[in-house]
């Protein structure tokens, strides 16, 4: 495999802070790569440099000639006066990019409920990182610098995105860099792992998980190594003091795959024993809803929610955005009453809240984390050891000299970080966490997952990591059309059931972008007029989008059945005759059903078209 990018000798210092010092790495055709590290350590800005968006301070990164690069950052460089539209495809004419299945495939999943003809001004903060990812994936590059790229993205469209990058590119060819919290993910995708610590890249093969099993391995090795050198200090000071001791043999370290890192780990934690734990702290009922609807604007969000939440209880839930999740939290703790029917909270509940915008903070930031603490008791007892809130803040990766830092002035992952402590500290005994994994590194991530899994009492997570919530959750619950379902199959039960809703494999449960146009033929028109002309009604119009939507996949998986036979006929013995005669057959009515499905889809978009 070819290099295509190298990175020779790289140095990079932020003022006061040097993060890359002499690091030489590089990006192979085939590289499938995830970046991790903790916040601050220098992900983004190896990703930077790697992109000639930023210049190193020494060293230098060389692209093979004639590649093609592209990034998504952690802002974007869109134009608040163009539309929608031309910030996608730019001047590119409709007939054109509209011709392409796969680019109208990838709009149709990401911005299918954003406006077309919107101002990018007018954009939610959500919405303008998927109007650039789409930018980004409808272009053709030889490698992509994707920097956290499932930002705002709801866990169907995640998961389209995990395949939709599985597929981009055949195997051994292209190449993506990705920092991503998400370790689903980066399991999903990635095929190697750099890690970023202490101004170095350090390399790791496969995955997320091979990755880690690889780093807890060295580490047990440097534990060892690090044990026979003391030994042998020990040794050389007996033998200064005593004279020459007998020889002794020395110490065997049994090393084996990652079976053994996790042979003798005890379970995360004991559900019968946090229970009776929790129902020691809370009574027999924490929530009950009974009818519950909220509406807005007469739109029915939650549709008599009938749901029984008790102590000890461990629940996610799941659902697109804008589904209600948070509505649903909002009706929980009382700052939303139902339009009808009724929520019954218990009377020894004594709820923690971590939202996502962290409004435990709002009205504290010219505070100092050191002040904020000291509201707090000076002490807690834990496994029966006494802890400080300092000491406390400090295992969630705070260094003491942060402690006299403005609330202000702390990064995303530290105010998180902060806010969740805070909201442990005030000892509740029902927690509901919305979206708490935001802004943390993967270690981070890990380290807050230990501490949710010893918590006794009841938890509520919303949170499109599916990494976290099924580490931390024990049963899962979706909201999917304003009704809660329960789903015993978990996340994956949960996708089935969003893509069957949609149609079949789409699994991020979007449909044509209906605010874009999604004809082949040329037009200058715009959807909507496109579609009152049609004639039809909304729901024989959706009808047919989605047969559209389904052709098209059928048409795509053909398409791949066809190179994978033409490349088995290739393979076939020229002088066997009978053999290359069938497999011709195979590749012939391969091409002829191929045709019959772009008969019916062309069919289609006529009828749409009216």
């Amino acid at each position: 495999m070819g290099i295509l990018i190298g990175c020779e000798h790289l140095g990079h210092e932020w003022p006061g802070k040097p993060v890359l010092d002499d690091v030489t790495i590089g990006v192979n055709e085939g590289d499938r790569i995830g970046i991790v590290g903790k916040n601050g350590d220098g992900k983004s800005t190896l990703l930077q440099l790697i992109a000639h968006t930023l210049e190193p301070d020494h060293g230098a990164v060389t692209w093979r000639g004639g590649i093609t690069v592209g990034m998504l950052g952690q802002s974007d460089a869109l134009d608040d006066d163009q539309s929608v539209g031309h910030e996608v495809v730019g001047d590119v004419p409709e007939y054109e990019w509209a011709s392409n299945p796969e680019t109208r495939r990838i709009i149709a999943e990401l911005i299918g409920d954003v406006d077309w003809n919107a101002k990018v001004g007018t954009l939610s903060g959500g919405q303008r990182r998927r109007v650039d990812l789409t930018r980004l994936l409808i272009g053709t590059y030889d490698v992509l610098l994707l920097d956290e790229p499932t930002n705002h993205l709801d866990m169907g469209a995640i998961t389209w995105l995990a395949g939709h990058l599985r597929h981009r590119w055949q195997r051994g060819s292209g190449a993506m860099l990705v920092i991503t919290h998400d370790r689903w993910f980066l399991d999903e995708t990635c095929e190697s792992m750099w890690e970023v610590h202490d101004r170095v890249v350090e390399p790791f093969e496969g995955g997320y998980s091979a990755y880690i099993q690889q780093r807890a391995e060295r580490e047990r090795m440097a534990q060892a190594s690090e044990e026979r050198r003391q030994n042998i200090l020990r040794k050389e000071l007996a033998w200064l003091s005593r004279g020459a001791q007998a020889r002794s043999s020395k110490p065997k370290f049994r090393i084996e795959a990652a079976r053994a890192l996790v042979a003798d780990v005890p379970p995360m934690r004991n559900p019968l024993e946090l229970k009776r734990l929790a129902v020691s702290r809370l009574g027999k009922q924490v929530f009950e809803l009974k009818g519950a609807t909220v509406c807005y604007d007469g739109h029915v969000v939650l549709d008599h929610l009938d749901w029984l939440i008790g102590p000890g209880d461990r629940y996610g839930i799941l659902g697109e955005n804008g589904a209600g999740k948070t509505t649903l939290l909002r009706l929980l703790d009382g700052k939303l009453a139902p339009t009808s029917g009724r929520v019954k909270m218990g009377k020894s509940v004594k709820l923690g809240i971590l939202s996502q915008h962290i409004d435990l903070l709002a009205d504290k930031l010219d505070w100092r984390v050191r002040e904020l603490l000291g509201t707090y008791k000076r002490s807690y007892v834990i496994g029966g050891k006494e802890y400080t809130p300092t000491k406390l803040l400090e295992s969630l990766g705070f260094d003491k000299r942060e402690l006299d830092t403005p609330i202000a002035d702390l990064s995303g992952g530290q105010s998180r970080r902060l806010a969740l402590m805070c909201v442990l500290l005030d000892e509740p005994n029902v927690l509901i966490l919305d979206e708490p994994g935001n802004d943390l590194d993967t270690d981070m991530l890990a380290v807050m997952e230990d501490l949710l899994d010893t918590w006794p009492g009841t938890l509520l997570l919303v949170s499109h990591d599916r990494y976290l919530m099924e580490r931390v959750t024990d049963d899962q619950f979706a909201l999917i059309g304003g009704k809660l379902t329960h789903v015993p199959g978990g996340v994956d039960e949960y996708l089935s059931l969003i893509g069957n809703r949609h149609g079949d494999g789409n699994v991020s449960g979007k449909g044509p972008a209906p605010k874009a146009p999604v004809t082949a033929a040329p037009a200058t028109s715009s959807p909507q007029v496109q579609a009152q002309a049609s004639g039809l009604s909304s729901a024989e119009e959706w009808r047919l989008k989605k047969q559209v939507a389904s052709i098209e996949r059928k048409m795509e998986t053909q398409r791949g059945r066809i190179e994978e036979l033409e490349r088995a006929m290739g393979e076939v013995d020229p002088t066997d005759y009978v053999a290359l005669e069938n497999a011709q057959a195979d590749v012939d009515a391969a091409k002829q059903a191929l045709d019959e499905l772009e008969a019916e889809w062309l069919e289609l978009e006529e009828t749409l078209e009216g």
